[in-house]
């Protein structure tokens, strides 16, 4: 298959900002990986976003817009805009105009077990600010085939699987681990289709109790953890949600957890406490596994906190394997959620399969996303 520029567009649970990244790839196993950047949203835009959370409960559609949700869009889709522009204007231009975008958007509600999941973004906006043909609107034909919507990212993960360096490379299984708002993994065995499951909360625990507790975001590093200890009832309590006893595929909303169970907690406790809580449900993912990992590859913002990476690299080394964070590998953690996103408008252009039964619960292995044209945008 000839291989296309594409550009990915991420805005994840964290909601800090847009993830751009470009490669050029075949959709399949092909995979050159170009540059990336991040533009984040000041405090004042995330608040909204994060406010709009409550306003989405009342969608019964997934078209339904309530409230000021409809502005929402519409300004979450300009930022898009400007920040692919500002991308383009950086030393990332220099490698052409892209063929193709793949635009996630903003999840604003995602009810699995109701065949909803809502991301707010105007492709056809976006191709017309553009002048570039945009997918998006990537998870509800999967939904439409039976399957939880998320998660989406596996298809990559298998290519980058097959591409990894020495000494790394043929080291099956090998599980990605995405440590976002929610966690997610994806397991890739040396044959057939990946497998892959939302694992738990990964950084959104963290950030609400250091928000609403410390007044601060996120913990920078960790730094509010390193003083606090692990409260091993904590840890348990959460782990007894019966989310937990459940075989994948499955998938979780952003307030699917709550801090019920810290309230009581000193803050840099609870700091602690939570990423022991991140790392354990991630480690009891492989109760679900065909087979015991062998390599562990940490991606996303959560790597960055070396509580939840150590206390993963522990659990792992008991049962024999290694945890490594993508830059181990080769690959830039920041980039590999909106590198995916890019992978599959090219997947998605090719009618290739974006989903399985073993990653998402649908019925067949399906395409999906919705593809505007700059023309047509414009009609």
């Amino acid at each position: 298959m000839t291989k296309l520029c594409a550009i990915g567009l991420m805005s994840g649970t964290s909601m800090d900002g847009i993830d751009i990244a470009m490669l050029r790839t075949d959709g399949v196993d092909e995979i050159e990986i170009g540059p990336s950047l991040f533009v984040p949203y000041e405090a004042a835009f995330r608040r909204r976003i994060e406010n709009s959370l409550e306003t989405a409960k009342a969608i019964v559609k997934r078209e339904d817009r309530p409230g000021d949700l409809a502005e929402l869009e519409r300004e979450i889709t300009l930022r898009h805009a400007r920040a692919v522009e500002t991308f383009l204007a950086s030393p990332a231009g220099a490698l052409g105009k892209p063929d193709v975008i793949g635009f996630h958007g903003q999840t604003v509600l995602h009810r699995p077990q109701v065949g909803v999941t809502v991301q707010v973004g105007d492709g056809a906006l976006l191709a017309r600010e553009l002048d570039m043909p945009v997918v998006y609107d990537m998870r509800a034909n999967d939904m439409a085939h039976g399957g939880q919507g998320a998660p989406l990212v596996p298809a990559y993960h298998a290519a980058l699987a097959r591409t990894l360096p020495e000494p790394f490379s043929g080291r099956y299984p090998v599980v990605f681990v995405n440590v976002g708002g929610i966690s997610n993994i994806t397991y890739v065995p040396e044959k057939g289709d990946p497998a892959a499951f939302d694992t738990g909360p990964g950084n959104t625990l963290i950030d609400q109790w250091v928000s609403r507790e410390g007044g601060v975001p996120f913990d920078a590093g960790g730094a509010i953890a390193s003083e606090g200890g692990v409260v091993v009832s904590v840890v348990e309590r959460y782990l007894e949600v019966p989310f937990f006893e459940k075989a994948g595929p499955k998938s979780l909303d952003r307030n699917d957890f709550t801090l019920e169970f810290a309230n009581d907690l000193e803050l840099s406790d609870g700091a602690r406490t939570l990423a022991a809580v991140s790392a354990e449900a991630i480690l009891k993912s492989a109760e679900h596994m065909p087979e015991k990992p062998k390599l562990w590859i940490v991606c996303g913002g959560g790597r960055k906190n070396p509580h939840i990476v150590g206390d993963l690299r522990a659990g792992a080394e008991q049962a024999g394997a290694e945890v490594i964070v993508a830059e181990d590998a080769g690959l830039d953690g920041d980039a590999t959620e909106a590198e995916a996103w890019a992978f599959l408008a090219v997947r998605s252009l090719n009618g290739l399969p974006l989903t399985f039964p073993t990653t998402t619960g649908c019925r067949e292995a399906v395409s999906g996303g919705v593809l505007a044209e700059p023309a047509e945008a414009q009609a």
